[in-house]
């Protein structure tokens, strides 16, 4: 799976802000623990360790962790080292486990993970593999806007000031000829900064006309009277664009790579057995999205918003990097030094037993 190429100048693009503004997904901040891993009777452990603690958020774009976590993927690879899990609302709660240790991989979007990495000058974090493409959308209320141009004049909703999908809307708003205020959100568009669990019930009450989101809150909108107007996938030559990556602490990938090669092994498994059983592989995401939060998606949100997302063990670093170059010509970032910010060592070993090919790190790998 060779990287995708750099994106057309229109494209929609992610800011690298602080980390109180990247709550990726804009599901709280919280994390929630699950020791519930099994750990077979007489296995070995892995570098020694008695657990790998593994983080991702409770969101179809994290359908690689799901379904690895929900088949005992991470489990059977780590043999008796002990699969522990952390479910994440938001990136800066993930990032910031990270950084104080008590996390060591983790499944998280490009915004947090360039930040995290930007914010520590390259000292903490590394991505270290590829996990979803896509599941990105523009969904509006179809009495109210029929085509791209209708949007001008509307309220369009965004997850969080400054996080991916606002970026990305206010750039392609931009590349409209439309001018509108980053921080306000107004201008020829009003861009309306609204968490995304409350989103669908500000939608059906009228009080947007429309949202840039990514999935599962994207098919929700759908499935509240919404239309998919744009797909973001279909700005993006080949149609994909980074949407989660697995990052890991630099500390614990020098002292434990065994350890971190299981982890991506078992990724790569989950990605393969995705693409071969979809429909089981769907159910089984829904499975343990019920698990962790005690409520699974109904068929009319699930179908659609898994149908929309590409899996995949490339990290699509030329994606990444176009992102953030475009949020310093968007004024929001000063130029990042982003080399070094992958690691694809181990991931290309795993794809090379598997008889895959390796991935491209863009140029930003470590030296």
């Amino acid at each position: 799976m060779p990287a995708t190429s750099a994106p057309r100048r229109a494209l929609a693009v992610m800011a690298v802000l602080p980390l109180l503004a990247l709550a990726a997904c804009g599901y709280g901040s919280q994390a929630k623990d699950d020791d519930t891993a099994k750990v077979a009777a007489g296995a070995k452990r892995i570098d020694g360790l008695d657990s790998v603690r593994i983080g991702y958020f409770g969101n179809l774009t994290h359908g690689t962790a799901l379904v690895g976590n929900n088949k005992g993927l991470f489990q059977r690879e780590l043999g008796g080292t002990e699969a522990k899990y952390a479910v994440f609302n938001a990136g800066p709660s993930e990032i910031e486990a990270l950084n104080s240790g008590s996390l060591d991989i983790g499944f998280i979007g490009p915004s947090p993970a360039v930040n995290g990495y930007t914010k520590s000058g390259g000292k903490n974090l590394r991505i270290i593999g590829g996990s979803a493409s896509g599941g990105v959308s523009l969904v509006v209320n179809p009495d109210k806007i029929t085509s791209l141009e209708d949007v001008k004049g509307k309220r369009i909703a965004t997850p969080q000031l400054g996080n991916t999908q606002d970026v990305a809307f206010l750039n392609w708003a931009a590349e409209q000829g439309w001018k509108v205020d980053a921080q306000s959100g107004k201008g020829d568009v009003t861009v309306v900064r609204s968490d995304n669990k409350v989103t669908p019930d500000a939608f059906k009450a009228g009080s947007i006309d429309g949202a840039w989101v990514p999935e599962p809150t994207a098919s929700k909108l759908v499935a509240e009277g919404g239309k998919v107007l744009l797909d973001e996938a279909t700005l993006w030559p080949d149609e994909k664009f980074v949407i989660t990556n697995i990052i890991v602490r630099q500390e614990f990938l020098e002292e434990h790579p065994k350890a971190v090669e299981a982890v991506l092994r078992a990724s790569v498994e989950a990605n393969e057995w995705i693409d071969a059983h979809p429909e089981e592989a769907k159910a089984a995401a829904n499975e343990q999205l019920e698990a962790d939060s005690g409520k699974a998606l109904p068929a009319e949100v699930l179908d659609p918003a898994w149908d929309s997302i590409e899996f995949t063990d490339d990290p699509l670093a030329a994606t990444l990097d176009a992102q953030a170059e475009h949020a310093v010509e968007a004024g929001l970032l000063e130029e990042p030094d982003l080399a070094g910010i992958y690691d694809l060592t181990l991931l290309n070993e795993v794809l090379k037993t598997a008889g895959e090919p390796a991935v491209d790190d863009a140029g930003l790998g470590a030296r």
